[in-house]
């Protein structure tokens, strides 16, 4: 028996230059989901084409160099979204667990964690770091926020590692955690994430340098961002969280390389900091 689509949750996927890898994403949603819109800055690949072809419904972002920045603007522009939006990254694939849940569920409060394992050399990790975001939102209820980044090279158009909030008149609307879970494709192309996270280490030093960060929705989960983003060491320390404290050596090898690259990241941003890159 084929389960019915999923037609109470719109899914957002923002997209640039995406033709690698959006056929892959777009071929499990669009099995699941019957709302999907592809959000795309003017790909010059056949990002808009594959998209299409998977019966998305695509409309092209041009960026005026103020807020909403593009997940901002999605919220609060996009025609035709359902309440509640799932945004889906183009390196992010759904997970048969986590369509279950999404089938089965009836939305409350203002929004839900789904976390992301990382897939490195082309197998899921157990273990280590998770990226865990706020990507399922009531559109109503939450919005990405204004941020003291414009003019900081590194994200351009796109918000950055921080989670949206609930606007102020849904202040106390809870925020939940689903227990399914998306997989992240970040790592197939080590050149690609190697340029991607230099550029995204230098939008981070500057924001630590301003100290421009947002509140994070979750209070302890703001306190424990602000100690560590203080630390003098906190390359070993993301290291060590990976490896050790997110039993990332349950993975060997490729938990290894997954603790190193997050070690790598934050030497950037301390090297950057001290003005040596």
């Amino acid at each position: 028996m084929i389960a019915p689509l999923i037609d109470h949750i719109s899914v957002v996927v923002i997209t640039k230059n995406e033709a690698k890898r959006i056929g892959t994403t777009l071929s499990q949603l669009s099995k699941q989901f019957s709302d999907i819109h592809v959000v795309d800055s003017a790909s010059s690949d056949d990002t808009v084409s594959i998209a299409k072809g998977y019966g998305a419904r695509v409309i092209n972002f041009v960026w005026n160099g103020a807020y909403p920045k593009k997940y901002g603007w999605c919220l609060e522009h996009l025609e035709g979204l359902q309440d509640w939006v799932l945004f889906v990254d183009a390196d992010e694939s759904v997970t048969p667990p986590l369509v279950q849940e999404l089938a089965q569920l009836e939305p409350q409060g203002a929004g839900y964690f789904i976390r992301s394992r990382y897939i490195l050399e082309g197998k899921p990790l157990r273990f280590g770091l998770h990226n865990n975001k706020l990507c399922l939102l009531n559109r109503h209820k939450m919005k990405f926020p204004t941020v003291n980044d414009l003019g900081i090279e590194g994200m351009g158009e796109i918000e950055g590692h921080y989670q949206p909030l609930r606007r102020s008149y849904f202040a106390r609307e809870k925020i939940g955690r689903l227990k399914g879970f998306m997989l992240h494709d970040a790592y197939s192309d080590m050149r690609s994430w190697a340029a991607r996270h230099a550029r995204y280490a230098r939008w981070e030093a500057e924001m630590n340098k301003r100290w421009a960060w947002p509140q994070d929705p979750i209070a302890w989960r703001s306190a424990l961002k602000t100690i560590f983003r203080n630390m003098p060491l906190r390359d070993y320390a993301a290291f060590l969280h990976s490896f050790v404290w997110k039993l990332g050596f349950l993975d060997g090898l490729r938990g290894w390389k997954l603790a190193k690259s997050r070690y790598a990241y934050y030497r950037m941003i301390r090297q950057m900091e001290r003005g040596e890159l």
